[in-house]
């Protein structure tokens, strides 16, 4: 007890230490003397409006993110992008031989506020959970006297992608006040189009590479394991899209009179969907699987993640699995090919008898590092051609109507590719080392995430290993209405971005 309080006396008059001093017990110290004044910086960004189709809410948040490190005597720059910049913000550390790359983005996903359970999404709310399961409001100052790790901030982005970056001020904020300093230098990329596909970030990464030149970048976004536990993700999958509409009558037509006569483009689309997959889920298209091959140890570390099936599938009220791969963690390590949403005719209220003159069809395609998207296009349009489909680009003359009986049009988009860390990497070490300093225990450990984060264009132009360090409760409902973030996790967040801070470079 005395070499605790002799401890937290030299941090909190600031006495100088180095990286290797801050053990666990000093962390604590940090970590609850700041993280009050750190929910206030949260909710402060929280409340600032941030879906980025609209530019003059982006504006707003390029602004407070500005003013943030400027405040802090940090360096700040905005990268042109031709649209919405990103925002490059840099701390320097004399005679640092290595630098560190940080990665957040700070715009959110759309509001329909008649879905969330408080008037106003980007008002932060203060809720506990029920002996019923139903989350009730707390006024906001009572967390000046009371702590309890499961209450919960409800927000807009307060999980995807605000939380954490407060968390990185706030713990920057507690090792300057203990006079403490990273021994390299922090590199720090702000994305305000991530929940977009960050259409421009591809290039402007080519185009700033010199400005973003680091050893190594580490990802704060999304969620950790299911469990809870401290975890690190060694990548994640990439993402890419193909928009498919598929034609009967050129109009409309009574479903009476030319039933049984006009082929319904509906039911043309929806057989060319289910060609793709078995009824396990597998795609069933020659090759979509290639250069996919699982060695032993990699399968030791998919059954090294404590992942609860059962429980899983209770929660997302499923009696039954696709069968990809023999687990969920060996499922997300290959590509997959999901229907996104459909569209044809009309339904409920508006519903008529019509065989419907257009299907739509929109889907996404998550990928690994060993499958390059423009050859799954290749494969997929192959297959549709062989199910006697004729492709165009643009919608059918009538010449092209007349002369193939089955018609569809097809769009593909690529977002960005997938990136993959080798966890016995140095990187992999570094951090590895810095979280059992911070949770006395190892991490879990995903080869690769299901969800898809910009990192490639990072990892290739660069050329510079990546990883994640995800920190928010995997229940944060992102993307959905009543995001939030579990106050543990706050407090967990804060704790290992300071021990990442203070870890020596490798």
């Amino acid at each position: 007890m005395r070499s605790y309080l002799f401890t937290s006396l030299f941090l909190l008059i600031g006495i100088s230490l180095s990286a290797q001093t801050i053990d666990q017990a000093q962390l604590d110290v940090l970590t609850e003397k700041q993280w009050q004044s750190g929910l206030r910086l949260l909710n402060e960004l929280v409340s600032i409006p941030n879906d980025a189709v609209f530019p003059e809410q982006i504006a707003v948040n390029i602004t407070w993110c500005e003013q943030a490190f400027n405040s802090r005597n940090w360096t700040v720059e905005r990268l042109e992008t031709g649209g919405i910049p990103l925002l490059l913000v840099e701390k320097k550390q004399a005679n640092a031989k290595k630098i560190a790359l940080f990665y957040f983005h700070v715009d959110g996903q759309a509001v329909d506020i008649s879905k969330w359970d408080q008037p106003d999404a980007y008002q932060p709310v203060l809720k506990a959970q029920s002996t019923t399961g139903t989350w009730e409001q707390l006024p906001m100052e009572k967390l000046q006297t009371e702590y309890n790790p499961d209450w919960r901030i409800f927000g807009r982005s307060t999980s995807d992608d605000k939380g954490p970056l407060a968390m990185l001020l706030t713990a920057w904020d507690a090792l300057t006040e203990a006079r403490i300093s990273p021994d390299y230098s922090v590199k720090i990329i702000l994305d305000f189009e991530e929940e977009q596909g960050s259409p421009r970030l591809p290039a402007a990464v080519v185009k700033y590479k010199e400005k973003l030149a680091a050893d190594l970048m580490l990802i704060m976004d999304g969620p950790r394991h299911t469990s809870n536990l401290p975890t690190l993700s060694y990548g994640a999958r990439g993402i890419s899209e193909l928009f498919l509409t598929t034609y009967g009558p050129k109009l409309p037509q009574h479903s009476g009179h030319y039933g049984n006569y006009a082929p319904n483009p509906a039911l043309l689309m929806s057989q060319l969907l289910a060609s793709m997959k078995d009824e396990n889920g597998q795609v069933i298209i020659p090759g979509f699987y290639d250069g996919i091959a699982f060695s032993e140890a990699e399968r030791k570390i998919f059954a090294a993640v404590p992942d609860n099936e059962p429980t899983v599938k209770k929660r997302l009220g499923l009696g039954r699995t696709d069968q990809v791969g023999k687990s969920y963690q060996e499922s997300i390590n290959y590509p997959s090919i999901n229907i996104k949403g459909l569209s044809s005719g009309y339904t409920g209220a508006q519903a008529t008898t019509i065989i419907p003159a257009i299907a739509l069809a929109e889907l996404d395609m998550r990928l690994v590092p060993e499958s390059d998207p423009v050859r799954l296009f290749e494969l997929i349009k192959g297959h549709i051609r062989e199910q006697g489909f004729y492709i165009t680009e643009k919608d059918p003359s009538d010449e092209e109507r007349m002369s193939h009986p089955k018609i569809v049009k097809v769009g593909t988009s690529i977002s960005y590719q997938a990136f993959r860390t080798p966890m016995d990497s140095p990187t992999g070490a570094w951090l590895r080392k810095a979280m059992v300093r911070a949770f006395g225990q190892d991490p879990v450990q995903i080869r690769i995430s299901g969800g898809s984060i910009p990192i490639s264009p990072f990892v290739d132009a660069l050329g510079i290993p990546a990883v994640t360090i995800p920190t928010v409760n995997a229940d944060n409902n992102q993307h959905s209405p009543n995001e939030n973030l579990r106050l543990g996790n706050y407090k967990e967040g804060i704790r290992v971005i300071l021990s990442v801070l203070t870890e020596k470079m490798y």
